[in-house]
C-alpha cells in the first residue's frame, strides 16, 4: 500500500490524490504480465489476484477495451550475460518460465483468455522496453493512451514496465490488488515508486469504477 505521507505530498504538489481521475476506456489496455503456470502455481499471492484480475478484464472488455496478456520469451538478447549473472541452471529455468506454444495456451487457463485479445511474448523484464515486444506500437496502432498494469512480480517486471510505458508516453494506472510479488515488502515498495515518479496507483474496486464512469 502507500503510505498516507506520500498521498499527502502528491495532494500538495497537483491538489489531487490521484494523477489520473478519468479515463476513455475505448483508449485503455488492460495489460497481464507474465501470469503463466511457472509462476502461479507456486504463489499463494498469485493465485490471490486472479479475480481481480478477471474483474478488470470483464469491465474492460463490456465498455470497449482491449486486454493484452504478455508472457515471458524465450529469445534472450543477451544470453552470455543472463548465464553470467544467473547460473546456467537458473538461466535456463527463466527462458524456458513462459512455456511454449500459442500464447493463449501458456496463460493461466482460468484467466479465461479470449481469442479478440492481443498476446506477446517480451524479451526483457519489461513489455514496453525498446525491442522487448510489440506491445508498445500495436497499443499506439489502436489508439491506446492508458493503460493498467496486473500481473507478477510487482517488483520486477510489472514495475519495469510501468516505468517503460511511462517513459513511452502512456498513462499509467497499476493496480495495487492486481499485482503480485514474493515478499509484502517488495510489492509495497515498488507501489510506493510507481505512485511518486510513474503512475497512478488504484485498487481493482476504483480503476473498475473509472472504467464505469
Amino acid at each position: 500500500m502507500v503510505e498516507q505521507r506520500e498521498y499527502e505530498r502528491q495532494e500538495q504538489r497537483r491538489g489531487r490524490r490521484h494523477a489520473y481521475e478519468s479515463v476513455d476506456p475505448r483508449r485503455t489496455a488492460l495489460i497481464v504480465i507474465d501470469m503463466v503456470p511457472f509462476f502461479v502455481e507456486e504463489s499463494g499471492y498469485c493465485r490471490g489476484i486472479l479475480p481481480n484480475i478477471i474483474r478488470l478484464a470483464d469491465a474492460l472488455r463490456t465498455s470497449g477495451g482491449t486486454i493484452a496478456w504478455v508472457v515471458p520469451g524465450s529469445d534472450q538478447p543477451h544470453p552470455d550475460l543472463t548465464r553470467e549473472f544467473f547460473g546456467e541452471e537458473v538461466a535456463e529455468i527463466f527462458r524456458t518460465s513462459g512455456g511454449a506454444g500459442p500464447i493463449s495456451e501458456r496463460v493461466w487457463a482460468g484467466l479465461s483468455p479470449q481469442a479478440e485479445d492481443l498476446y506477446f511474448e517480451k524479451t526483457a523484464y519489461s513489455a514496453f522496453f525498446p525491442g522487448s515486444s510489440d506491445l508498445p506500437s500495436v497499443l499506439r496502432a489502436r489508439g491506446i493512451d492508458t493503460v493498467l498494469i496486473t500481473g507478477t512480480l510487482t517488483n520486477i517486471c510489472c514495475e519495469s514496465s510501468a516505468r517503460d510505458a511511462c517513459a513511452s508516453g502512456f498513462r499509467v494506472i497499476f493496480i495495487a490488488d492486481g499485482t503480485a510479488a514474493r515478499r509484502d515488502q517488495d510489492h509495497n515498495a515498488a507501489l510506493h515508486n510507481i505512485y511518486r515518479s510513474f503512475g497512478d496507483v488504484r485498487p481493482t474496486d476504483e480503476a473498475v469504477s473509472l472504467l464505469s464512469a
